[in-house]
């Protein structure tokens, strides 16, 4: 019975993820472009999480991808509540698929999917047969589930058990989001609670509030995602919980007509057990959205309250590029773009600032207000280079082409010199985790050149906001500095390597580090020489 159940339960969950993956696939990959153009306003963002929560078979997931969304600071918060109240409506849809009696065509929907994943070559019918294999586990899985719990029918022991659920509500809710938490699908947990209704294991009194768990025990994934993300992603996934457990004491506080409701539909509708409980899980989440959704701005304000911002959290500022002024004045478009370009300039030069800290330090603090304005100036990028690109289709006067010119190429060397700075926090934290420990005269060394280099970068950028020919020049021999450093201790560690004063893990760190300092001073040559070129 064991053995049948739980291999039933694993295909099912495998059938939930293939049916995913394919209808993911053939919609092309593309959810998060999706997300972000979607949600416009909370409406539309209900509307994009029910979409793609229905196409990848996941709350969970739509969840943990808002979360990450978040986190890169592509939604705001609000947005994110939208998401997260839609994916709460698209889960039902697995319950609905599994409230229609489809459990024999399980075989063949599996012969089927095999058949075109094996044997037909065309990308396009093999995500259709991913599908097809996929409701085939889906269905096959939880016959085998039902087949392997029918012992229990006549069990008079699960019956007491599950009879204490009819008079106990609160442990109904806390074995569902036990449950829930363990398998990471609240669709499995809720395909279960369907086939134990369907075989009367447990009566509706008792299998609605394992559905409200249910849905609390889902938001565990957004949680974990969110350990070690920013407060925004934090408090979006707060609000998931949030919303569960508010929805769940609303709807135990009206249990009585809430039950009733659906005993009138089933009993209307002529609905079977499994679909009974589709409909209970679709009204629950249905309703709880239409109830909340007025109090979205209190959610925000709760959760922000809740969560407040760190001390160190970097200012998340709008990239404030006008579309509309790419036809009409070129000339002002490419203000806007330079000014933009001389924000991201400054978090680069910010974040080398905290990252000298961070390897003088070794303080958390400092790794992670870098690796913030590393992801900012990554937005930055996106924003200002798409701007330019729609740009360059119009017509531009000599000059206007050279400044078009410069400035995508100084938006690339900018973007790299972050990419270099993570690289660095990156190298500072494998030295913490594998306890190696330079020597007092290479600490000093790589101290000197990182505040070359952060000189260096300095001057560059504001000889580029003021443009200072002089001070570009000056960029130039810093830079010679730097280069004549980095020959020197490359040659110093050599030297130590013959007399085995180094170790491997050592050589690499020393190694890498020196070259990302290097290679800020080429960009920071570049952004100098296009000021010496205007």
């Amino acid at each position: 019975m064991l053995f049948q159940f739980i291999g039933g339960l694993g295909l099912f969950l495998f059938g939930i993820k293939y049916l995913g993956e394919g209808l993911q696939n053939s919609a092309g990959d593309r959810l998060r472009n999706l997300l972000d153009s979607l949600t416009t306003n909370t409406f539309t963002g209900i509307l994009a999480g029910l979409f793609v929560t229905m196409l990848i078979q996941s709350s969970s997931a739509t969840t943990v991808l808002t979360v990450g969304l978040v986190n890169a600071r592509m939604l705001s918060l609000r947005q994110a509540v939208g998401i997260i109240m839609g994916a709460n409506i698209g889960t039902t849809f697995t319950a609905f698929i599994i409230g229609f009696d489809a459990a024999s065509f399980g075989l063949p929907l599996l012969a089927a999917g095999a058949f075109f994943v094996f044997f037909i070559r065309d990308y396009k019918y093999v995500f259709i047969g991913r599908i097809l294999f996929g409701l085939g586990g889906l269905f096959y899985g939880l016959q085998l589930m039902g087949a392997g719990m029918e012992p229990l029918q006549s069990s008079m022991d699960f019956k007491n058990i599950t009879e204490h659920l009819n008079h106990q509500p609160f442990l109904g809710i806390a074995l569902g989001t036990i449950a829930t938490m363990i398998l990471q699908s609240s669709s499995a947990t809720v395909g279960i609670l369907q086939q134990m209704f369907s075989m009367d294991l447990i009566h509706l009194t008792g299998a609605l509030p394992v559905l409200f768990g249910d849905n609390i025990g889902t938001t565990i994934t957004a949680v974990i995602a969110a350990v070690g993300a920013s407060q925004n992603a934090k408090r979006a996934a707060l609000v998931h919980v949030l919303f569960n457990v508010i929805g769940t004491i609303i709807f135990v506080i009206f249990f009585v007509p809430y039950k009733g409701l659906i005993e009138w539909i089933s009993g209307s509708l002529q609905l079977q057990p499994t679909m009974e409980i589709a409909f209970a899980h679709g009204i629950f989440n249905v309703g709880n959205v239409i109830i909340l959704f007025p109090f979205i701005s209190l959610l925000v304000f709760t959760v922000s309250k809740l969560i407040k911002d760190d001390e160190w959290s970097v200012d998340n500022k709008t990239v404030k590029l006008d579309q509309k002024v790419i036809n009409s004045s070129p000339e002002f478009a490419l203000h806007q773009a330079r000014q933009e370009l001389l924000k991201m300039a400054a978090y680069s030069r910010e974040g080398l600032n905290q990252a000298l800290l961070f390897f003088q330090t070794r303080k958390n603090k400092h790794a992670d207000i870098a690796m913030q304005y590393e992801e900012e100036i990554n937005r930055f990028d996106r924003q200002i280079t798409k701007f330019l690109v729609k740009l360059s289709i119009h017509s531009l006067s000599k000059n206007e082409s050279t400044e078009h010119t410069m400035l995508l190429n100084l938006c690339k060397d900018i973007e790299r010199v972050g990419d270099h700075i993570k690289n660095m926090i990156d190298m500072v934290c494998f030295m913490a985790r594998n306890n190696i420990k330079l020597s007092e005269v290479t600490t000093r060394d790589f101290e000197n050149m990182m505040m070359l280099t952060q000189s260096c970068l300095t001057k560059a950028i504001i000889s580029l906001e003021t443009n200072d020919k002089r001070m570009a020049e000056e960029v130039l021999t810093i830079e010679d500095d730097i280069d004549e450093m980095e020959k020197t201790l490359r040659k110093k560690h050599i030297q130590d390597i013959n007399n085995n004063l180094s170790t491997g893990q050592e050589s690499v760190v020393y190694v890498d580090f020196i070259s990302n300092l290097e290679r800020i001073g080429d960009h920071s040559v570049n952004i100098a020489e296009a000021v010496l070129e205007r």
